[in-house]
C-alpha cells in the first residue's frame, strides 16, 4: 500500500515538472524550431509572400554563390567589420574592468555609466551618433574647426563610414563585455598578487602573468560573442547609413533585411540566412578548437 502511494506521487511530482517546463517547451517549439524548420523549407523555394512557395531546389543557394556579385561584396563588408570591431571590443572592456576593479571613491557609478550605453536602444544611439558625425553640423567636425581642421563627411565617405559606425558599436558594447571581464577579476584570489609582489613582480608583469591568463575563459566568452554579434550588425547600420554609400556599409544582415522586406524575395533571404548560420557556425566551431591551446580554466 505504502509503495502505491510512493508510486502516485512521483508520478504527480513528474506531471508537475511537466507543466513547469512547458511554456518553454511550446515557445521553443513555437518561436525557435519552427521558424528553423520554415525558414529551410523557404530556402528551396521561390516566395514573394503574395503567390504561395515555388520549389526551386538549390537555385537560391547557386545564385548567392556563383551569380550575386552584391551578395560576396557584402560578406566582405561583413568580414571587414568583424575584424575593425572584435579586438577593440576585447581590449578596451579589458582594460576597463582592471581600472573599475579597484576600489576607488564612486566606482559603482562610473561602472553604471559604462553600463548605461548597452540598455539604450540602437535606435537612440544611431540617431545622436549620427548628428555627432553630421558633416556640416555635427559636433565632432565644430570641435576640428576650433582648431582650423576642416571635418570630413563622415557617414558619407565610402573610406570612413565603416569605420565611423564601428567606433559607434564598440562603444555601445563597451560596459557589456566589462561586466564579464569584472566578473572574471572577482574570481581571481587576492593572494597570487600578494605572492607576485614579494617576489618583486609589479603592476605591469602581474597583469601580464596573472590577470591575463586567468581571464582567459571571459576573453574566450566575449570573442566568440563578438564574433557572432558582429556578424548579425544591423541596428545601427539601419539607422545611420542604410548600407551607403555605395555599399560600403551594406553588411550581411541588412542585406538580408533588403532582400526578404525590401524586394519580397523570401526564399533568397532565407538561403542567405542558413549561408550565415553555416558561416557562424564554422567559425565558432574553429575557435573553440583552438581555445584548447590558450583558454586556462582555474
Amino acid at each position: 500500500m505504502a509503495a502505491t502511494v510512493r508510486r502516485k506521487r512521483f508520478r504527480w511530482r513528474d506531471v508537475e515538472g511537466y507543466l513547469f517546463i512547458a511554456p518553454h517547451i511550446v515557445g521553443f517549439l513555437a518561436f525557435m524550431l519552427l521558424p528553423i524548420v520554415s525558414s529551410m523549407y523557404l530556402s528551396l523555394n521561390a516566395w514573394d509572400m503574395m503567390s504561395p512557395p515555388r520549389f526551386i531546389g538549390l537555385r537560391n543557394f547557386q545564385q548567392l554563390l556563383y551569380a550575386d556579385r552584391l551578395f560576396w561584396q557584402v560578406l566582405g563588408n561583413t568580414v571587414y567589420y568583424v575584424v575593425l570591431s572584435v579586438p577593440p571590443s576585447v581590449v578596451l572592456p579589458l582594460l576597463l574592468a582592471v581600472l573599475l576593479n579597484q576600489q576607488v571613491r564612486g566606482v559603482s557609478i562610473y561602472r553604471a555609466a559604462l553600463f548605461m550605453p548597452v540598455v539604450t536602444s540602437a535606435l537612440a544611439v544611431g540617431l545622436a551618433w549620427a548628428w555627432l558625425y553630421d558633416g556640416q553640423f555635427g559636433l565632432f567636425n565644430y570641435v576640428l574647426s576650433l582648431v582650423g581642421i576642416k571635418g570630413p563627411s563622415w557617414l558619407s565617405d565610402p573610406d570612413l563610414a565603416m569605420p565611423a559606425v564601428v567606433a559607434v558599436g564598440v562603444w555601445q558594447g563597451l560596459g557589456y563585455n566589462m561586466v564579464i571581464y569584472l566578473a572574471g577579476l572577482q574570481g581571481i584570489g587576492q593572494h597570487l598578487y600578494e605572492a607576485a609582489t614579494i617576489d618583486g613582480a609589479g603592476r605591469l608583469r602581474q597583469f601580464m602573468h596573472i590577470t591575463v591568463p586567468l581571464l582567459t575563459p571571459s576573453t574566450f566568452f566575449t570573442l566568440v560573442m563578438g564574433v557572432i554579434g558582429s556578424f548579425q550588425s544591423f541596428g545601427l547600420i539601419y539607422i545611420m547609413t542604410n548600407g551607403g554609400p555605395l555599399n560600403s556599409t551594406n553588411v550581411y544582415v541588412y542585406y538580408l533585411w533588403q532582400t526578404a522586406f525590401g524586394s519580397s524575395r523570401m526564399g533568397y533571404a532565407a538561403a542567405m540566412a542558413w549561408i550565415l548560420a553555416v558561416i557562424i557556425f564554422i567559425i565558432t566551431a574553429i575557435q573553440f578548437r583552438l581555445a584548447r591551446t590558450w583558454v586556462h580554466y582555474q
